[in-house]
């Protein structure tokens, strides 16, 4: 049933926080450990040449000559075997030594090669490591507080240097070969070097005066730097002639590539192309009902068109770095997109504005693009703590971000990103919901079966789904997240392929054809996961247009592209002015498409609970309306049965019994599933969704009754229950335990006697588990046998804190719909059993 106004969400307490079970912690299988005479067979001559080397050099200055060697002031890899979770305590022992980060996910059966990035200061700490090992090796004990080591140096597999094949990565040198492959030896080229964190603003301060020497003296210059102690970042924007960037490419240990100070050299980041047909006029300028309030929304893109009819007095622009005179207003597509949908939706349709205006920081400038004297690292952090410094603050009411934007020349590989790092840090500090487009890979490829598009066209579904998906399935590897979307707090959002467009204007897509034709699914370019610690990722589809395909190429095998927004398969939204007129629209598409939507659909039930709670919701902290938020917009998002079946049949395994790897490929492309904007405001007659908000501190529990309508005790029909879970947790930059604090959903025993089973359409409750939203579904068909006071008691756990204990409150927001299609008396019966009474919103 269609989601009602009158029936807002309703809201529950959870109970006072009493202390989680003590019960027994999972057991994890402790890795196979090697014997001090095997270690010492394979790693002893590599620690007597250090022994001998300090021994004629007790300064290290000789050790460090050869690139290869273990020395002072250079990054050591310690690769083992399991895992080593106290080694970072152990480290803090060794005068001087710093862990840079710890690549370690406890229990993973993904992670066989866990490593450890350790920063030897001078020849005192190197010494000590060494004397560490004669140690242990002489099989004397070691002292009080290094024992972790004795379980280093028993799982060890490798010890090596950080070198310049470690500092630049493979898919960064190919784009880098091929920017310079047509430039001349006297031409400039812009890259970024991420240093080595240093925790002491002094030593910071001296390796990076060292890598700027060193690019002087190359012949290049420093254009900006970035130092954010939070996230553990520190990057230079450098320009380099091509000659010390071919350096780089071959990954030689002369030049920027081999000094000890740098943690990563990578291309300027660049922002994916926006593309867009169909301009079209609208025959008449609307009544738009204006916009008035203090943004609860902010947009960070492209300078827009801000003077555009429906755009007009809604937004609240803050150049901070001076982009909109670069921006020619014929280029500026992007951020204007972006701010209609927002604001609008997709203008295929008929929907309300929404009633406060944005809050809109560009931080695209000429051509869409990033500006090329800045880090966007740097771009990003300046803006969104502008709106909340604590002197002056552009934008103190600002609790959702949307960020429709990504770095198309990174690709998650596994370790997170600076700029997601960055996302995760700023939502914690300062309770932001950031909604991030997943990404979109409009490259071509190859459906073998077909040799022409006239092939293709002609084949019926679900041959050509069936088809397609599989063509895309020998891709994902080179078509995942983009950054910063592996975010761990933020909601990463993918692209579904839905529209408003009419069948008329449909038909008018000719040379283009639907892959998915009828089925409700991903579109063929949106990124795809898992993200982080084999998160849940993207976490939602929005929808973001019936993407097609056009022919590049016929032959042996037809290649296609994804195509860009246009009238048979788009979003309508606000375009820049054409033939002096300013009202103009056209189409737009993709993951940036569903980000905005997605956002626009958070603030959609802000309004909603605001107008129903009043100052009660408005009052509540700024972390605790956004978790609210971020657990709501996931809440409805469920997989379309068609779909999931597809990519079960096409990605597999066959054997049924491997169903959670099924669900690993489903969950690839879908996430959670699609969410349903309406169902995430309102609630309807035959469904009612609570929530609920609160604070966790260390190893505490808290319980939420949700109250069950007796009209569904003895009714044989479909019915279920969802619940979803969303937080912020601390982060701790290069540490394995980086999602400081894990919450847990425990669902109650009496779920039994509703008659519902876990549904099977969702993904494996262990990979739901490893993010900071965490969504079940449960359904059954059997009569539930119900009270006049039955009640669901969920329980929200807070499990003991990875790594260092974390000693603050952890903002939650629960929510949790109960639902019997068909039977209209559920609604009013939940909301009768809450105290005190929710108003009921007029139409």
């Amino acid at each position: 049933m269609a989601g009602d106004p009158t029936k807002p969400l309703l809201r529950l307490e959870p109970s006072k926080q009493t202390p989680r079970p003590t019960g027994r912690q999972r057991n994890i299988p402790r890795p196979t450990k090697f014997s001090p005479a095997a270690q010492n067979a394979t790693f002893g001559p590599r620690f007597r040449r250090l022994d001998e080397a300090l021994r004629r050099d007790p300064s290290g200055l000789t050790l460090r000559a050869d690139q290869s060697a273990l020395a002072p002031e250079r990054l050591l890899v310690f690769e083992v075997r399991g895992a080593v979770g106290t080694f970072a305590n152990a480290i803090k022992k060794v005068p001087g030594l710093e862990l840079i980060d710890e690549e370690e996910l406890e229990g993973d059966d993904q992670d066989t090669a866990p490593e450890a990035y350790l920063l030897v200061p001078d020849a005192a700490a190197l010494q000590n490591i060494l004397t560490l090992w004669k140690r242990w090796t002489a099989g004397q004990e070691l002292a009080s507080g290094f024992t972790p080591w004795r379980d280093v140096f028993a799982t060890l597999r490798e010890i090596r240097t950080w070198g310049p094949s470690d500092r630049v990565h493979e898919e960064d040198r190919e784009i880098l070969e091929e920017e310079i492959e047509l430039m001349r030896d006297d031409e400039l080229l812009i890259i970024e070097i991420e240093l080595v964190f240093r925790s002491s603003d002094e030593h910071a301060a001296a390796a990076e005066l060292k890598v700027v020497e060193a690019i002087a003296a190359l012949g290049g210059a420093l254009i900006s730097k970035s130092r954010i102690a939070d996230i553990a970042y520190h990057a230079l924007l450098a320009r380099l002639p091509v000659p010390a960037v071919r350096q780089i490419v071959e990954r030689s240990d002369q030049g920027i590539s081999g000094l000890d100070a740098v943690m990563h050299i990578r291309p300027q980041s660049v922002a994916p192309p926006e593309k867009s047909e169909d301009a079209v006029q609208p025959p008449r300028e609307q009544e738009i009902p204006p916009a008035n309030g203090e943004p609860i929304l902010a947009i960070l893109d492209g300078v827009p068109v801000s003077q555009h009819p429906l755009l007009r007095d809604r937004l609240n622009i803050d150049d901070l770095f001076g982009l909109e005179p670069s921006a020619l207003v014929a280029e500026r597509i992007h951020g204007t997109a972006m701010a209609s949908l927002i604001a609008h939706g997709d203008r295929n349709l008929s929907e309300l504005p929404l009633p406060r205006r944005i809050h809109f920081v560009p931080v695209l400038g000429s051509n869409d693009q990033f500006p090329r004297d800045r880090l966007v690292v740097d771009l990003i952090y300046r803006a969104v703590t502008s709106m909340r410094r604590d002197n002056d603050p552009t934008a103190p009411s600002v609790l959702i971000i949307n960020l429709s934007l990504g770095n198309i020349r990174k690709t998650f590989q596994g370790r997170l990103s600076a700029w997601a790092r960055l996302i995760d840090r700023l939502a914690h500090k300062y309770g932001i919901l950031f909604c991030v487009s997943a990404g979109n890979h409009a490259q071509q490829f190859d459906v073998p079966p077909y040799s022409t598009m006239m092939e293709y066209e002609a084949t019926v579904q679900p041959e050509r789904g069936t088809q397609t998906l599989t063509a895309l399935s020998q891709l994902i590897g080179y078509r995942r997240l983009l950054s910063p979307s592996e975010t761990v707090n933020g909601i990463t959002v993918g692209s579904a392929n839905i529209d408003a467009v009419s069948a008329a204007e449909r038909r008018g897509a000719i040379g283009r054809v639907d892959p998915f034709q009828l089925m409700v699914t991903a579109n063929p370019s949106s990124a795809l996961g898992p993200g982080f610690a084999n998160s849940v990722k993207p976490d939602i589809l929005m929808p973001g247009a019936r993407e097609h395909l056009t022919m590049v190429a016929s032959g042996t095998a037809l290649a296609v592209r994804p195509t860009g927004g246009a009238r048979p398969h788009g979003l309508k939204v606000a375009a820049p002015p054409r033939d002096g007129t300013s009202n103009w629209e056209h189409y737009t598409c993709g993951t940036s498409a569903a980000s905005a939507l997605g956002s626009r659909t958070a603030h959609r039930i802000h309004d909603a609970l605001e107008a129903t709670y009043g100052e009660t919701f408005i009052s509540l902290p700024h972390a605790h309306r956004a978790v609210i938020l971020k657990a709501l917009l996931v809440h409805t998002a469920a997989w379309p049965l068609d779909s999931a079946e597809l990519i079960k049949s096409v990605l597999g395994p066959a054997d049924p019994r491997q169903h959670v790897r099924q669900k690993d490929n489903i969950r690839r492309f879908l996430g959670y599933g699609i969410v349903n904007a309406e169902d995430a405001v309102y609630c309807a007659a035959d469904r009612a969704t609570f929530w609920a908000v609160g604070t966790l501190g260390a190893e505490q529990r808290r319980s939420v009754a949700v109250p069950l309508p007796a009209c569904m005790s003895g009714q044989a029909l479909p019915h279920s229950v969802r619940a979803t879970l969303g937080w912020f947790t601390p982060v701790l930059p290069g540490r394995q335990s980086y999602r400081a604090v894990k919450l847990s959903l425990i669902a109650p025993d009496e779920l039994g006697g509703f008659r519902v089973l876990p549904s099977k359409s969702q993904p494996d409750i262990n990979q739901a588990s490893k993010g900071t939203v965490f969504s079940r579904h449960w359904d059954g068909d059997r009569a539930p046998a119900l009270a006049t006071n039955s009640a669901i008691e969920f329980v929200v756990q807070r499990e003991p804190d990875r790594g260092t204990k974390i000693d603050e409150l952890v903002p939650f927001g629960l929510a949790v719909t109960i639902a019997m299609p068909g039977i209209v008396e559920i609604y009013d019966q939940a909301r009768a059993r809450i105290a005190p009474a929710v108003p009921v919103r007029a139409r």
